[in-house]
């Protein structure tokens, strides 16, 4: 059994909940012991940083102060989260005068925090990295035989703590065949979502989700597959506005990571979130339970190119 402090954040209690609910699903068959931090609180997203350095990094710092001492990793699914950990942790033990002033402001509730204790990790990462593609396949009792997929990271779960190539990372996409799905080669995946850039340019952030959407959809996808709240929220709740925007037709369904794990897994839909989405799933759904004859599932598709890497379609708006 493998235990983790686990910080489930702000978004997974709401809008994200399907997140949670199929990683705490996974988790228990992969024999992982997920402990949520006792009296956790929000860990600022991005915006709180751009206001108040300290109250920024003390709010975080809390959350890592509540680690029980009998655990040096903590988990985080959502991408803020994780990066918001992983910052305040490096940047407390790289200056040593922030560390001091952080602590006391800890101090104010008795806590303290000392850097490096523990250490932060992304959701994906504890998959992938603790995991072998053998002992997930292990797992797997009703592979995602005939299902397209594509692998969409954002630029958040790659970007700098990854040890993933952070232009071109391909540990999910390994993941997901070795659940048996099919999947395409998407070179967007870590491109950016917009953010919160619905908020304050709406034309802007179409633009941006446009541009995801409609490259997914030349691919024929059957739904992109994220480990991030934000990228799942922008895609999937925007996708009405961004049809609406530019007159297209998109219906592509966009599911978490662990909720395909938890497919494959033999888990029923209802345990792992779906139906909470809402551009419906249901055909992706229809696919796994009854999968096309194996001889379809084979995909032919022209063999990259050493020298460099596949470029987008120029997009005409």
């Amino acid at each position: 059994m493998r235990r983790y402090a686990y910080y489930p954040g702000c978004s997974l209690e709401r809008n994200a909940a399907a997140y949670d609910e199929s990683f705490r699903a996974v988790a228990q068959v992969l024999g992982i012991e997920l402990v949520e931090i006792d009296d956790w609180n929000c860990c600022g997203a991005t915006e709180y940083f751009s206001l108040d350095l300290l109250p920024a990094y003390a709010l975080v710092a809390r959350n890592l102060a509540m680690i029980p001492p009998d655990l040096d990793q903590v988990v985080a699914p959502c991408s803020a989260c994780y990066y918001n950990m992983y910052k305040t942790d490096k940047n407390m033990a790289l200056y040593p005068e922030l560390a001091r002033a952080i602590n006391e402001a800890l101090a104010a509730g008795h806590l303290h925090y000392e850097p490096g204790r523990v250490r932060s990790r992304h959701a994906l990462e504890v998959v992938v990295e603790d995991f072998t593609p053998e002992e997930i396949a292990a797992h797997v009792q009703k592979p995602l035989r005939g299902l397209r997929l594509a692998a969409y990271y954002g630029c958040v779960t790659v970007r700098p703590a990854s040890h993933d190539d952070h232009e071109y990372p391909t540990r999910m996409e390994r993941l997901l065949q070795a659940l048996g799905a099919m999947v395409v080669d998407y070179t967007l995946r870590a491109n950016c979502c917009g953010g919160h850039m619905t908020q304050l340019d709406a034309d802007t952030a179409y633009r941006m989700i446009y541009y995801l959407l409609s490259n997914a959809d030349r691919l024929g996808v059957d739904a992109l597959v994220t480990a991030c709240p934000m990228c799942q929220l922008n895609l999937d709740a925007y996708q009405g506005q961004v049809n609406a925007h530019f007159g297209s037709d998109f219906r592509i369904p966009i599911l978490y990571f662990t909720q395909m794990m938890g497919l494959a897994f033999g888990i029923e839909p209802e345990k792992l979130g779906f139906g909470q989405e809402i551009v419906s799933a249901e055909r992706v759904l229809e696919k796994w339970r009854n999968p096309p004859p194996e001889e379809e599932t084979a995909e032919r598709r022209p063999r990259r190119k050493e020298t460099g890497l596949p470029m987008p379609e120029p997009l005409h708006i």
